[in-house]
């Protein structure tokens, strides 16, 4: 991002951008130990539920995704803004079917405030298998939609399919382009192939 210019002198080292340094270490700072926690809890969480879904059936799940990052603007005609934002965080999934507990996840998202957004994520497990899904959305003002549609992964995830939506709200957004939010009625479904999904049970560490 190019230098703070201040009465026309470009400012590399100022006491703004010292404090945004110290804002975005501490918000990384707390998704990791938040992330840490979520590992921890899955680790000891029966083994049961992590062969969910192992026969190919479509899992049903809700859950929260909270995430920080930064975020690039740039002005258009008007009030019209477009978006370019790197995301990473954690989701936590409920449900009796859910295919895991805990994740971390990483997004990568293009937004505009008349057209819409169109994004890419991926979900890691405790195991370290990656589900990866594609985001699209209006995420207008109007109308704040986002759909996620899952395109396979790695280990049990190789096979994934199915789609999931949610809202987003952002709950910390500041000059400096440091942005946390959270997703509103997140829920979905995923079908695992069962071949990968089984394989990849049975090497996954015993608690």
């Amino acid at each position: 991002m190019a230098p703070v210019v201040r009465n026309g002198t470009p400012n590399a080292i100022s006491p703004l951008a010292s404090r945004r340094v110290r804002h975005i270490v501490s918000a990384f700072c707390g998704i990791g130990l938040v992330s840490l926690v979520l590992m921890t809890d899955c680790d000891r969480a029966p083994q049961a539920s992590k062969s969910v879904g192992s026969g190919g059936e479509w899992l049903d799940f809700q859950g929260t995704w909270t995430a920080v990052g930064i975020r690039n603007s740039m002005r258009l005609r008007g009030d019209r803004r477009a978006y370019i934002s790197m995301f990473n965080g954690s989701l936590v999934l409920e449900g009796p079917s859910r295919p895991g507990v805990g994740f971390r996840s990483e997004a990568i998202v293009f937004s505009d405030t008349a057209t819409g957004m169109v994004g890419r994520a991926v979900w890691t497990d405790e195991n370290g298998d990656q589900a990866y899904s594609e985001l699209l959305g209006e995420g207008t003002a109007k109308n704040n939609k986002i759909t996620g549609t899952f395109v396979g992964g790695t280990g049990r995830y190789s096979g994934a399919t199915g789609t999931y939506e949610f809202s987003w709200r952002f709950v910390l957004e500041n000059e400096e382009g440091l942005v946390q939010g959270q997703s509103k009625g997140l829920r979905g479904r995923v079908r695992l192939d069962s071949q990968q999904a089984g394989a990849a049970d049975k090497g996954a560490p015993r608690s």
